[in-house]
């Protein structure tokens, strides 16, 4: 299913990215590759949220997903033989290796870094069987001083590089089944034991929609917000911000233990539900079990997997209340099943160290905040909350204080204007690129 408006880009009130961001990436690619400005196409690839659905997208789970008006980068242009030459701007050194070249899987978490993303990559398209003739000469570029953990800032570069290989090479490959490969890249290249949240986001979210993602089944549904359509403006403000509160607190998902093993434990969970059903023929994911086997066999569980189920079955039932109350632009209800599911990630899921808790519990205090939670994995990195437009500086300026006064050391490694960010709704993935001094998106 596609949205309405696709192939567009920038239609919300704050365009991302804006010229200004794009010209210096452009620039970087001219000094790489000694090429012309107009030969220059960038790959934009916005952070995302997930207001509800936390940590259900690899049981099979219904997720809901939006983008916001930051993200990552990738201006590139095709090389001339089949080299990759990368440089970053949040990175030092130079990336070379060749298309051609066979990519194995990273067999050491601790080996990971800013080069294997590309690598997994141009893995994930030999694996599916595209033919990569050409590299690219490019330059990346996430938001300057930003943590981007929590924001799926990898899932951003990895689809970037994805849709720079694919146009370089003139392969037709659609959003469907780019969220696969990025998946690939993941789960097989990096090991990671994640669903296709972030990836489905990144590529299907439409400004003015929540997008919402069956994980079982992979299939896309959206609900445009109602107030936005009373409105009747074609560039209508949506009448929420997001807050973004950083905890200074820094990670690598792959090379962190937390994630993979609350995945375990909800097969786990899965398995014995399964078996207590004589459904043992199924997969171990809770999208194949019964709420009512669920509700029935959950006191025989152990206490961990009982906690973990129960976050995914609670989390289904807010996720399809939040449906109702976005489509009906009731935004405190939605507020309300959003900081729910922040404490059931606390409760239940078991995740969030002391310091993200403390975040989570000072946004959920502040002026016009309707609702917040972790973002992302939520062990580090960030919390997000969504904000009443006229009161979106006075609760960022109150976040940064508090939070200040909580964990000083921690705030300190922040630049002052990165601590709390106002943030829009965005748009999906896209390669730009000029023709006769007109922007174009693809």
């Amino acid at each position: 299913m596609v949205a309405p408006g696709v192939g567009g880009g920038g239609v919300g009130p704050s365009r991302w990215p804006a010229e200004e961001e794009l010209d210096i990436v452009r620039r970087k690619v001219v000094k790489i590759s000694g090429r012309d400005e107009h030969e220059v196409r960038v790959a934009a690839c916005p952070y995302r949220i997930c207001p509800l659905g936390a940590h259900i997208d690899h049981q099979g789970g219904i997720v809901t997903a939006m983008t916001i008006n930051y993200g990552v980068l990738l201006g590139f242009v095709p090389s001339n033989d089949s080299e990759v030459l990368l440089q970053s701007g949040q990175f030092e050194g130079v990336i070379r290796f060749r298309v051609d070249e066979l990519q194995k899987p990273i067999d050491n978490p601790e080996n990971i870094n800013w080069e294997s993303y590309a690598r997994g990559a141009v893995y994930a398209l030999q694996n599916s069987g595209y033919d990569l003739k050409k590299g690219i000469i490019g330059y990346i570029s996430g938001v300057k001083g930003l943590d981007s953990s929590g924001l799926s800032s990898s899932a951003a570069v990895g689809i970037a590089y994805l849709l720079a290989l694919e146009n370089v090479n003139d392969l037709v490959v659609s959003s469907v089944d780019n969220i696969q490969l990025d998946k690939s890249i993941e789960n097989k290249y990096l090991g990671l034991e994640n669903g296709i949240l972030d990836p489905s986001a990144i590529l299907l979210s439409r400004y003015g929609y929540l997008t919402f993602m069956d994980c079982k089944t992979a299939s896309p549904s959206y609900v445009y917000f109602s107030e936005l359509s009373k409105n009747q403006q074609p560039q209508g403000q949506l009448p929420f911000k997001i807050l973004l509160a950083f905890s200074g607190l820094q990670h690598n998902l792959p090379k962190k233990r937390g994630y993979n093993t609350r995945v375990f434990e909800c097969k786990e969970a899965a398995r014995a539900l399964l078996h207590a059903s004589g459904c043992e023929e199924a997969s171990n994911m809770l999208c194949n079990v019964d709420s009512v086997v669920y509700e029935a066999q959950k006191c025989a569980l152990e206490e961990n997997l009982s906690r973990r189920a129960e976050h995914y079955f609670s989390e289904m039932k807010r996720v399809a209340k939040g449906r109702d109350a976005w489509a009906r632009g009731n935004l405190q209800e939605l507020g309300q099943l959003i900081s729910a599911s922040g404490r059931s990630s606390i409760l239940n899921y078991e995740c969030g160290s002391k310091e993200m808790i403390q975040l989570y519990e000072i946004l959920l205090k502040a002026p016009g905040v309707l609702g917040a939670r972790f973002s992302g994995a939520g062990f580090r990195g960030c919390c997000l909350a969504i904000v009443e437009v006229d009161r979106a500086e006075a609760a960022a300026a109150y976040v940064a204080a508090e939070y200040e006064k909580a964990q000083p050391e921690l705030v300190s490694r922040i630049p002052a204007d990165r601590r709390v960010l106002v943030c829009e709704p965005g748009d999906s993935a896209r390669v730009i690129f000029l023709d006769d001094d007109r922007l174009h998106c693809s």
